[in-house]
């Protein structure tokens, strides 16, 4: 019986590890740091040592077309159900290793640079002002689904080119492929399905559009830069609108997920928001914390091309491997009393994994660390009595491994 339970405690997809996800770190991380579950059929890395040297060990591959097809077909969805989103993952940075995924991301990556992004910060200001002033006058909101779900898709698609009257409709169109990924448990995934492709493809058909429009006429958006290294034999026009379609998805629902989980772990913390006000400099800080306290995308998935040993298990080719980023932002060894919340914690000695490490370390990470301390400064400033809602209770998203956030998140002020 004693066993039994165990494992059961141990099930990475037990609702109860979902909901309280760190006690179940911490059990793997001391006692099964490689861990199999028959739950899943996959490896758990938990100690922040493996988990950097996973994300940088090419016997992990990123590649998980495969696998993502056939997590497709046990759902029960066809292949022709999800071509379209399929065939536009194959082209994407996410899921190319070496020689392969260098070659995209430096054609991605000077619309990302910090110097970029800087200039950038005065659209994440005014988008974030226009949300703000719709709900000022209430004194009170549902901060996810009216601010925090809105900011990101706007920002990118700002950074995109994408004109303002289409923005709807182009969010839209995206925000079913990100819940693909990890759909509710509520979610009727045949028709999530049917919505994903068709916006994959209306998408797709957009952005097409609007790399001919910028081939005419390059401006100083991220599709533009990625044209000007096109131009010097570069990425195709399939791969160009492949990979805007991953800058929107990836900093779309990660991004607002971050924005409601650093919020709430701030307005919980009150003394650390009381820091917080008291002195201002502890902005970038407090955002390293709540990034490595309360992540987003808790796990990222890796696929085994060969056999090695770990710890004393095998790992063999074929295996799906899931990196417990969360797990290692929570490792005493790497991290003092890393179950406390601490803004004070020196950022030039962050070691967190909220982005990843090595090759694939998110390209937008500076994009969504200036939405973050713009969203949390302008709140604070704007709404110095904000606290969260006593009469409504927060509303967790966790009902899948890839992404960790709020469905509803109330607060007054």
């Amino acid at each position: 019986m004693a066993s039994a339970a165990r494992k059961f405690q141990l099930n990475p997809v037990a609702p109860e590890n979902l909901l309280e996800p760190v006690p179940f770190y911490k059990e793997l991380r001391e006692n099964d740091p490689v861990h199999w579950s028959d739950a899943v059929q996959a490896w758990f890395l938990t100690r922040h040592d493996d988990v950097m040297n996973g994300l940088r060990d090419p016997r992990l591959s990123a590649d998980r077309t495969k696998v993502l097809e056939q997590q497709f077909r046990i759902m029960g969805l066809s292949a022709e159900s999800i071509r379209e989103v399929i065939e536009t993952f194959k082209q994407q940075m996410a899921s190319k290793d070496g020689s392969a995924h260098l070659r995209l991301r430096r054609q991605a990556s000077p619309g990302f640079s910090p110097q970029e992004l800087e200039t950038w910060r005065p659209a994440i200001r005014r988008i974030l002002g226009m949300l703000l002033d719709k709900v000022r006058h209430q004194r009170h909101m549902d901060v996810v689904p009216e601010v925090f779900y809105l900011l990101p898709p706007l920002v990118i698609a700002e950074i995109l080119g994408v004109p303002a009257e289409d923005r709807e409709r182009f969010q839209k169109w995206a925000e079913p492929v990100g819940h693909l990924t990890s759909p509710g448990a509520n979610m009727n995934v045949v028709e999530l399905a049917r919505q994903a492709n068709d916006g994959q493809r209306e998408l797709n058909r957009y952005l097409a559009a609007l790399v001919e429009e910028r081939r005419r006429s390059l401006g100083d958006d991220v599709i533009s830069h990625m044209l000007r290294i096109q131009e010097r034999g570069g990425m195709t026009t399939e791969e160009v609108v492949a990979n805007a379609s991953l800058i929107l998805a990836a900093g779309h629902l990660t991004t607002a997920d971050q924005l409601g989980n650093g919020l709430h772990e701030l307005l919980t913390h009150r003394d650390q928001l009381e820091l917080l006000r008291e002195d201002p400099t502890l902005l970038k800080p407090a955002i390293e914390e709540m990034m490595r306290f309360a992540p987003a995308v808790p796990f990222i998935h890796r696929i085994a091309v060969e056999s090695f040993e770990l710890r004393g298990e095998t790992l063999r080719k074929g295996d799906e491997v899931f990196l417990v980023q969360a797990a290692a932002n929570h490792d005493p060894a790497a991290f003092p009393g890393a179950d406390r919340f601490d803004i004070t914690r020196d950022p030039q000695h962050q070691k967190h994994m909220s982005f990843g490490f090595g090759s694939h370390h998110c390209m937008g990470a500076g994009l969504a660390r200036r939405e973050l301390e713009i969203a949390i400064e302008e709140l604070l400033l704007r709404m110095p009595e904000l606290r969260l809602d006593e009469t409504r209770l927060p509303r967790i998203k966790c009902h899948g491994l890839v992404f960790r956030g709020f469905e509803s998140l109330h607060v007054r002020w």
